[in-house]
């Protein structure tokens, strides 16, 4: 017996494995918070199975998504990240997982956690939508919109409403899953 899973992740090994094990679950955890939200930034413009099969470059370059020591980047790291072929080697993206590191240790002084800042938008549990085929979820929601212009205005990067609404899929915020997907009662 076959399960049924979303038709986007279908033929790949690693998008199934992906979308088995991690898409759609909630993610309370600032460390993994931080990890898509770097992750993300970097898919603006570009397809999320890119950046998957990166993952673990990113990881190695950008110290196992330490925020603390992202942070404090200077030129000499920014240099090597630009010559390191593993990744994505766009200096504006780049520079944004800096700051983004910066405002996201700011929201987490704020808020006691970046968990409790980014949750506090859909009332700390997931919104669960019933979704046919995935082509006829949204790209971009209001809630995204008002998130997006939010991370704006505490100096996030790279966090159109677009980008925000595949973060809050990735991190379980928002369960996008097939309604015939063997995930979708699971997330």
């Amino acid at each position: 017996m076959t399960t049924h899973k979303c038709g986007w992740c279908i033929g790949d090994d690693l998008y199934e494995a992906y979308h088995d094990n991690e898409w759609g679950v909630p993610i309370y955890n600032d460390h993994q918070l931080f990890e898509f939200l770097i992750l993300e930034t970097f898919q603006a413009g570009l397809s999320w199975i890119t950046i998957l099969r990166k993952r673990e470059n990113f990881r190695l370059a950008f110290d196992f998504f330490d925020y603390k020591k992202i942070a404090k980047y200077g030129e000499t790291k920014k240099e090597s990240l630009l010559q390191n072929a593993g990744i994505i080697r766009n200096k504006l993206k780049i520079n944004a997982t800096i700051s983004n590191a910066q405002a996201f240790m700011e929201v987490q002084e704020e808020f006691g956690s970046f968990s409790k800042y980014i949750w506090s938008f859909v009332d700390g549990k997931p919104i669960k939508n019933k979704v046919k085929h995935y082509k006829a979820a949204p790209a971009n929601t209001p809630l995204s919109d008002t998130l997006s212009k939010d991370l704006k205005k505490r100096g996030f990067k790279f966090v159109g409403s677009t980008v925000v609404y595949a973060y809050m899929q990735a991190t379980g915020m928002v369960n996008d899953h097939e309604i015939g997907c063997f995930r979708y009662h699971k997330a």
